[in-house]
């Protein structure tokens, strides 16, 4: 390490603010403009270049607003009775005057990983303070002044337990096969029916303990048996829903002219949800792909709706995912916009409000402003026969990934999404899609699933710190004398790219700055297959619109599916509603 110049100090100062609140201020100063008559300690040694100032019993001189902000909590514990305190612990941040924003967000969170590093985490005040002097000191000598707010929030128990993710906690574990895991397996596969020895052969478990739970799902109603002996899910107003070996021919003027793509069960569920006038058609096959249509009305507009059969980057779901697409564009020729809606991971901002993607928000895919190579879409694969992707030394992606992008020949889509968020934020009267989620959510409120927005509580924000241990961090807060865009209850729309890849979602740390480096603001299950086929087709208008139910590919938070579904759904009917009717519809 590169050690600190003699002309300059790093100065600590502490500030007394009430009882269980401190503030500490860190800064980086010439040894001349130490300010001698506030020394009460300069220390030599190893720690040559530290100064320690008496306490300040109020205030700042320096008035400027925080470059970056951080927040996480610890729980500290009184040894003397064994008592548990919650304490929320934040940090700012000032930078050099030529340190660049993408430098201080890397700079930021990389000082703060290496702070409560698990193997070097301090255990005490002294010594989280002496470790944040010390890396300013040694390591991160862009950074100007820090400051530290410690506020004692509760007493506890107890510590919680340190949170896991659900990948992680299944390590080594037989998880038993479940009701909600049978009906997850037959809900992923609609249209297509599932037998017993399929889904048995999928858990890893005995047809009898499939036989049970779907012995119990069907007296619910919530699934049927088909004459081949294999189940499928039972939908919302199940008599509307025509099994047919053909679906009917569709007379000219009833012709839709956008297509909805949708890939979880849920998805379809909100979707068809937005369409009035509907009639559904699954396109049954014993063998081979079902396929299910939703025709309808959205606006002055005739739509059709499917949901893949299945998602991911094993051949066999590549396969299903492209001849769906191309099956469902080549059955309704007049189709001019195509829609990809439903569930994603958003990519977090630790420290930076205005790009934090929260869950319940939505991305819908724009190409980022600052790349060169235009995308809404992008797929990263590893090279073939090339070791594990890393990141280089110069913070960019090397060879070892392969990445494919995709950007329509039109972005009106896209100029329309943007121009209503807009109008939304000069009036939220302005806000359609937000009426569209109200009335969505009466009208399905006698599903399994629960279509209302959770709790704001189970929105937690963990920060990867090396390896598999992380640490919960508080959500960006909106910089003081800035407006405050986010309403309690409410999404925001965000506008970006949306990427996918499993080499991505192995590796926290290399899927974050893999997001920062292509300016991607959401991930989801791989669609790759299908927007190939959008653009085999032709198809000059897509988009892609992602509620965002976790912080990782949309997949794993269960219960943030529902909502952030119908969330996209709503802001998907919006943006249908503002286009201009097509000339040759009725």
């Amino acid at each position: 390490m590169e050690s600190q110049p003699v002309e300059e100090r790093i100065v600590m100062t502490p500030t007394r603010r009430g009882h269980g609140h401190t503030r500490i201020k860190i800064e980086r100063v010439q040894q001349t403009d130490v300010n001698n008559s506030s020394v009460m300690h300069v220390a030599g040694g190893d720690h040559k270049g530290i100064v320690i100032n008496k306490e300040e019993s109020s205030g700042d001189d320096d008035q400027s607003c925080a470059q970056l902000t951080l927040e996480f909590k610890v729980f500290l514990t009184n040894a003397a009775n064994n008592t548990h305190t919650q304490e929320s612990r934040q940090l700012k941040f000032w930078f050099k005057c030529e340190v660049s924003e993408p430098d201080q967000m890397r700079s930021a969170q990389d000082f703060f990983k290496e702070l409560v590093s698990p193997i070097e985490f301090p255990r005490d005040y002294v010594g989280f303070i002496k470790g944040i002097m010390k890396l300013m000191q040694l390591k991160y000598q862009n950074i100007r002044k820090i400051e530290v707010e410690m506020r004692q929030i509760e007493e506890m128990a107890e510590p919680p337990a340190r949170p896991i993710s659900m990948d992680e906690s299944m390590v080594g574990t037989m998880v038993g096969v479940t009701e909600e895991k049978v009906l997850e397996m037959i809900e992923s596969a609609y249209p297509n029916p599932l037998k017993v020895t399929d889904m048995a052969k999928t858990l890893q478990c005995t047809e009898e303990e499939v036989r049970l739970h779907v012995s119990e799902l069907k007296s619910k109603g919530i699934i049927k048996s088909l004459e081949n002996g294999s189940y499928t899910r039972v939908t919302q107003n199940d008599t509307e829903v025509k099994m047919v070996r053909q679906v009917p021919t569709v007379i000219s003027s009833q012709q839709p002219s956008i297509a909805i793509i949708t890939a979880q069960y849920c998805e379809k569920v909100a979707v068809d949800a937005m369409i009035e006038n509907k009639d559904t058609y699954v396109r049954y096959k014993t063998e081979g792909e079902s396929n299910v249509y939703t025709l309808g009305n959205i606006g002055a507009h005739r739509v059709v709706a499917t949901k893949l059969p299945a998602v991911g980057h094993h051949r066999g779901a590549m396969i299903a995912a492209g001849n769906t697409t191309t099956r469902l564009l080549g059955s309704f020729q007049k189709v001019e916009y195509v829609f990809l809606v439903g569930i994603g991971g958003g990519v977090p901002h630790y420290t930076n409000y205005s790009k934090h993607v929260r869950l319940g928000d939505v991305v819908v895919s724009t190409s980022p402003e600052d790349q060169n190579d235009k995308f809404i879409y992008m797929y990263c694969e590893k090279t073939k026969n090339s070791p594990e992707g890393k990141i280089s030394t110069n913070g960019t992606l090397n060879d070892k990934y392969n990445i494919k992008r995709w950007c329509p020949p039109s972005l009106c889509l896209q100029e329309i999404a943007q121009q209503l968020w807009t109008q939304g934020l000069l009036d939220a009267k302005q806000r359609p899609w937000e009426d569209y989620i109200r009335y969505a959510s009466e009208m399905l409120a006698n599903q399994e699933a629960d279509f209302n927005r959770p709790s704001s509580d189970t929105d937690k924000l963990f920060m990867s710190i090396g390896g598999k241990d992380v640490i919960e961090v508080g959500h960006p807060q909106a910089p003081e004398g800035t407006v405050e865009h986010r309403e309690p209850g409410k999404s925001m729309i965000h506008f970006g790219g949306v990427a996918s890849g499993r080499v991505l979602m192995k590796d926290d740390a290399v899927r974050q700055e893999f997001a920062h480096q292509q300016g991607i603001l959401a991930f989801d299950s791989e669609f790759d297959a299908v927007v190939e086929s959008i653009y085999g087709n032709r198809k000059d208008n897509y988009t892609f619109i992602r509620g965002i139910s976790d912080y990782k590919d949309g997949t794993k938070n269960k219960e943030w599916q529902p909502y952030s579904a119908l969330v996209a759904a709503a802001f998907m009917k919006a943006i249908i509603c503002a286009l201009d009717p097509c000339d040759d519809q009725d």
